[in-house]
């Protein structure tokens, strides 16, 4: 079926950047792609995400200004730059596809890689 791959993950410190990449594989459609994060303990949270269509972005409000996601839709891929990182940032990011919108909600996602861990130090 669909698979998700990411990349791009480590451990830097705080004023650090990091480029995650995510492509999928497989049969499928998507109106949008998006990243989450999720930290030990807390609920999987909305970053970004790009609605294809339209080329339109949206972002969180915790990571506006510092984040930037970019994508090619006929590569089913999506990037997310992540510059002045900061040690809240840290947490298991999470690429997903989809297709209906409600793009800011996890409930809305139809596929998900396995995530790539994001550790920024202070």
């Amino acid at each position: 079926q669909v698979q998700l791959v990411e990349s791009g993950g480590g451990l830097v410190q705080t004023g650090d950047s990091l480029r995650l990449s995510c492509a999928a594989s497989g049969r499928t459609f998507s109106s949008a792609m998006g990243w989450f994060r999720q930290a030990p303990g807390k609920e999987r949270e909305f970053v970004a995400a790009i609605r294809w269509s339209v080329d339109r972005t949206y972002y969180a409000d915790s990571v506006k200004g510092r984040f930037t996601i970019s994508g090619d839709n006929a590569k089913n891929t999506v990037y997310l730059q992540m510059n002045s990182l900061k040690p809240e940032d840290t947490a298991v990011y999470y690429c997903g596809v989809n297709k209906r919108g409600y793009y800011t909600s996890s409930n809305f996602y139809d596929y998900w890689g396995q995530g790539t861990q994001v550790t920024v130090s202070s």
